[in-house]
């Protein structure tokens, strides 16, 4: 565990979750597996307060479990899992790319609460997506229920484990803590539910004269309701589904940007037809007939069963091999070579980093390197054909700086924090007046009102705040960014150890 990660687990916990949760998870990725009174000693924080940190942590999954031998329980923090909250936005955003909305509303309730009832999520979504409709219309559970079923399908969300039926003699002693356990073959198995109804708006502040009366009425109904079809049946995102899928939108763009559009499209149509089928740390995908790939093209796209034939051979003729044939039968049979195919791009990654911090020449012994594994500094300069003197100063720079690390984003977030710090002042002024705006045009108010209250914010506090505006969405960019390269690269020693460790 480096310093990097521990600071960027940190800073995400301190920005997400607030200081105190922050506090134990820090303690907890450093120190590894603790009970719970070594907890409450080594932090200063009150067995309340860390009590309820823990359950944040495994309520996100964020942490862990686990009973020891001698009876006690010991908690701990996923590190990686803790890093994972980088690629929310790009979780929400994929979800919606490919279920529109209402998947991207679904994705979004699941990563704000960590785990949900089917039931609860539905009708959660239902009201978010009613409210942003025009006046008279509302959204349905049911299409709500439709597009978590195809999420569940494809495995984008996933039953959370549960606590099994109890069984044995009722005398027994209760463990100290529940094991979870799931059957894998219900892990997407949604519930049979019979959601009924649409979703509702928010009532106004006006609305609610009686507001305590109401508000007790509420409690009232809520504490005489049966609980839903779905009770102790909870869901969460499958971020390992996600990783996949954004690999496969790498190899898809590398096919693209080396060859032509129909044959990343080709690609793309192999990778979807195995998504459920190949693991997510497989180093082939299973083995799709000429036959097959022909009948699962999109609809539209039009190129004969002899052109498919034609560009998978070319495919897999390719140096970079991204696609192997395994056989002949059904036409011939191809895969996916997934791991060469992380490698390439790996590489493709590496040697831009060079050549971006240091220039042509040095990418140009980066590539030497990685073709020819092991080279003394002579035969360095010798391949290269770069001076003795040079070729020594670029290797010492390579050899001395890290190309992308994790303090990268520690950093930027830190700036954000920052930037954001120093400008709290006028965000809050420009906060309140937006609220007066939105509160004033609700009631109707004419525009000469509406622009004197606009007015409040001066140019020049216009100015910085565009400015603020301007560099933040630049560091949440970069943030983006950064993240994406150590997905890429973290994808590729994943797929390499987990190859390793397959050989006999």
């Amino acid at each position: 565990m480096t310093q990097a990660e521990i600071k960027l687990c940190s800073l995400l916990l301190q920005e997400h979750f607030g200081e105190i949760v922050e506090k134990i998870g820090t303690y907890l990725v450093r120190t590894g597996g603790q009970p719970l009174r070594a907890i409450v000693s080594d932090t200063g924080t009150s067995l309340d307060q860390v009590k309820k940190a823990l359950c944040v942590l495994i309520q996100h999954n964020l942490g862990t479990y686990q009973i020891q031998k001698r009876g006690f329980v010991e908690y701990s923090v996923q590190c990686s899992r803790v890093l994972c909250i980088l690629r929310y936005p790009r979780y929400i955003y994929t979800a919606k790319t490919l279920y529109g909305d209402t998947g991207e509303l679904i994705v979004e309730e699941l990563l704000l609460n960590g785990k949900m009832p089917m039931s609860a999520v539905v009708t959660k979504v239902a009201d978010r997506l009613t409210e942003t409709m025009e006046d008279g219309k509302t959204m349905d559970y049911t299409e709500v229920s439709n597009t978590f079923v195809r999420l569940a399908d494809t495995h984008f969300v996933q039953r959370c484990p549960g606590v099994p039926d109890a069984s044995g003699p009722s005398d027994s002693a209760a463990p100290p803590a529940p094991t979870l356990v799931i059957d894998e073959k219900d892990m997407y198995s949604v519930p049979r539910l019979n959601l009924i109804g649409k979703g509702k708006r928010r009532r106004s502040c006006d609305d609610d004269d009686n507001g305590e009366h109401k508000a007790k009425k509420q409690k009232q109904d809520l504490e005489s309701q049966e609980p839903p079809p779905d009770d102790g049946i909870y869901w969460q995102v499958n971020l390992d589904r996600f990783h996949q899928h954004f690999r496969d939108q790498a190899i898809v763009s590398a096919v693209a940007n080396r060859m032509d559009q129909t044959s990343s499209e080709i690609v793309r149509t192999m990778l979807r037809m195995s998504e459920v089928t190949t693991s997510s740390n497989a180093a082939y995908t299973q083995p799709l007939s000429s036959n097959e790939i022909f009948r699962s093209l999109p609809a539209g796209y039009n190129i004969g069963k002899q052109v498919l034939d034609q560009y998978l051979t070319l495919l897999a003729d390719d140096p970079l091999e991204f696609i192997g044939k395994s056989g002949d039968s059904g036409g011939g049979m191809y895969v996916v070579n997934l791991h060469k195919a992380l490698a390439s791009l790996a590489t493709a990654t590496l040697e831009s980093i060079v050549q971006e911090r240091f220039g042509s020449r040095c990418a140009r012994i980066f590539r030497l390197l990685l073709r020819k594994k092991h080279l003394e500094q002579k035969q360095v300069e010798d391949f290269a054909m770069i001076p003795a003197k040079e070729a020594k100063d670029m290797l010492y720079k390579m050899l001395s700086e890290n190309f992308v690390s994790l303090q990268s984003v520690a950093n930027l977030i830190e700036r954000r924090q920052y930037e954001t710090r120093e400008n709290k002042r006028l965000l809050e002024k420009s906060q309140r007046v937006e609220a007066i705006l939105a509160s004033m045009q609700a009631t109707g108010a004419e525009e000469v009102q509406l622009q004197e209250i606009e007015e409040m914010i001066t140019a020049p506090e216009r100015q910085q705040l565009e400015s603020l505006k301007h560099t933040v969405n630049k560091i949440d960019a970069s943030e983006n960014q950064v993240d994406e390269t150590i997905f890429l690269l973290a994808s590729y020693v994943d797929s390499t150890v987990v190859a390793a460790v397959k050989k006999p």
